[in-house]
């Protein structure tokens, strides 16, 4: 069985080029792929503004005070890189269907995918898994970083129910991307989305669901919440009409609350392919399931 970083090879191949833009100006001082927040002597000419007593005078459009008789100065949009971070929930319900682990699989590799779309746009990548014991990779630059989260990732099995929003509200990333589902300390994630994203951070939520959930099979009778066993729900026929309505309503409340929030919000079926379910989160071409 191919292990390690050659079983991403094919998903690192295809999300190669993938653009990953920043919704706000970024405010990092190295030069990146995102829109900055100041303005200096790039190339990228954004506006022009009336000249001031205190203003350079290489930037005066000479050709624009001979045509106009008044003193301008060009102003240009400089690129920033944004500190970027994955968390990745790990806790038991992650390793859903119990067979397959389906779940588990699709968020690591949508981690990984995430990551290397960030790095490969020169942004200082980083990871933090909510597992039994947290683990953190703050935000890198360097070449080996996505080779790290791969041991990381691949080393950690999902188990007991840890909390995501103190690893959030721990970040000193500029863009925080969550990948769960859902399944854990939501009311505070909403807090700590809330708080980031007013700070002027911004967050990514993908909400990975499965095709078990949505339609469980014929021969499964009871549904148990794998981090909560007492939590049950019987799956005969009127329960599974129940059921349905329920987490229909649910799976719309995740998704107005945390856009409300101002969390961009993307619901994928964890048996799309990983590459895919990268490409959605990153270009926002398509919101919801």
């Amino acid at each position: 069985m191919t292990t390690g970083v050659a079983s991403y090879g094919a998903l690192l191949d295809a999300v190669r080029g993938v653009r990953w833009s920043a919704r706000q100006r970024a405010s990092g001082g190295t030069i990146g792929a995102h829109r900055s927040r100041l303005r200096g002597s790039s190339s990228e000419f954004s506006e022009f503004r009336p000249y001031r007593q205190d203003d350079d005078p290489r930037r005066v459009d000479w050709r624009l005070l001979a045509r106009s008789d008044r003193a301008y100065v060009r102003l240009t949009t400089d690129r920033a890189t944004m500190r970027t971070e994955i968390l990745l929930d790990a806790s038991a319900s992650m390793a859903f269907p119990p067979v397959t682990l389906e779940r588990w699989h699709r968020a690591r590799e949508a981690a990984i995918g995430l990551a290397a779309v960030a790095h490969g746009e020169s942004d200082p990548v980083g990871l933090a898994i909510a597992a039994e014991t947290a683990l953190r990779i703050p935000p890198r630059s360097r070449r080996s970083v996505i080779a790290e989260m791969i041991r990381a990732v691949d080393g950690v099995a999902p188990a007991g129910a840890p909390a995501l929003a103190p690893l959030l509200a721990s970040s000193r990333a500029a863009r925080v991307a969550v990948i769960t589902d859902l399944l854990g300390d939501t009311e505070a994630l909403l807090d700590a989305s809330r708080l980031c994203i007013a700070a002027g951070g911004e967050v990514v939520l993908l909400h990975l669901i499965t095709a078990e959930e949505l339609d469980p099979p014929a021969e499964v009778q009871l549904a148990v919440d794998p981090e909560q066993p007492t939590l049950r729900r019987s799956l005969d026929a009127d329960g599974r009409r129940g059921y349905r309505v329920a987490l229909d309503a649910w799976l719309d409340e995740m998704q107005d609350a945390f856009r409300r929030a101002g969390v961009r919000y993307v619901r994928a079926l964890a048996s799309e392919p990983a590459a895919r379910i990268v490409r959605r989160v990153a270009t926002d071409a398509t919101l919801g399931a």
